[in-house]
């Protein structure tokens, strides 16, 4: 069993849990749940911003805590005031140390689109995201069916979240695509033993079709390298790690857009 099994394996469990105790109805009723979602492509297309989405995001499995020494809002008011086009806050809490309470704290905080961050396998997770103020959901084809992808992307342009789709490879792509999503990412981090590269991105960007945005994820570090997959035809430029493991995690997007 990889990580991404446990995972999911734990998010089923968690699920559960969650439903439980707080109910679709109390979802409903929530303060965001019937707010006007921001447009993801109108943010990543804007020429005045950077087309980076920028990642809050204390610890990961593969390298343990990045940083737990700063707050969900100092850090995406700094992302977004350096030029943030959409902002990405892990909600995840077992594997990550995000919590749901982030993502609404960065809603108060913050008028770009926001992208929960999170293993979204149960339409309650959708749902959920909508609750909470996001405005954007990821699903990861490597642990979805695309029946299932099918079902999720339907629900939430139901109520009008925008639908990043992530793969890692053309199999995944392949399979997965569907009219209800708006973007696919390519994550460049293999999710079985988390090597990165970015070749994964320039391998797969002309086999995304023309409808959706592109973008890539992780693995960059080098403005340079944005500007090379820019070429390559991304329009956003998912960053966390390269921000967070920074003391200013604002302060590190502020330098690295000076030189794009």
């Amino acid at each position: 069993m990889n990580i991404l099994d446990k995972i999911v394996a734990y998010k089923k469990i968690e699920i559960q849990s969650a439903k439980k105790h707080v109910s679709y109805i109390n979802l409903e009723e929530s303060e965001f749940f019937h707010r006007d979602v921001l447009s993801f492509k109108d943010f990543l297309l804007d020429s005045s911003r950077t087309g980076i989405i920028a990642e809050f995001k204390r610890k990961s499995p593969s390298k343990g805590i990045i940083n737990d020494n700063v707050t969900v809002k100092e850090v995406t008011t700094a992302y977004a005031a350096a030029g943030a086009s959409a902002l990405s806050v892990l909600t995840d809490r077992q594997f990550f140390m995000g919590r749901k309470t982030d993502l609404a704290r960065a809603r108060r905080a913050n008028s770009i689109p926001i992208l929960r961050k999170d293993f979204m396998i149960d339409e309650y997770q959708v749902i959920e995201a909508k609750a909470l103020g996001a405005d954007i959901i990821l699903l990861i084809a490597a642990i979805l069916t695309p029946a299932e992808i099918q079902q999720l992307a339907s629900l939430a342009k139901s109520l009008d979240l925008n639908v990043l789709l992530e793969v890692h490879n053309l199999e995944e792509l392949e399979r997965s695509l569907n009219p209800n999503l708006d973007a696919i990412g390519v994550n460049n981090r293999n999710l079985a033993d988390f090597t990165v590269s970015v070749e994964t991105s320039y391998q797969l960007a002309e086999h995304i079709p023309a409808e959706f945005l592109k973008i890539s994820e992780s693995a960059i570090s080098d403005p340079e390298t944005i500007k090379q997959l820019k070429k390559a035809g991304f329009n956003g430029f998912l960053i966390g790690e390269n921000f967070m493991k920074q003391a200013d995690p604002g302060a590190a997007m502020r330098e690295f857009v000076k030189e794009l």
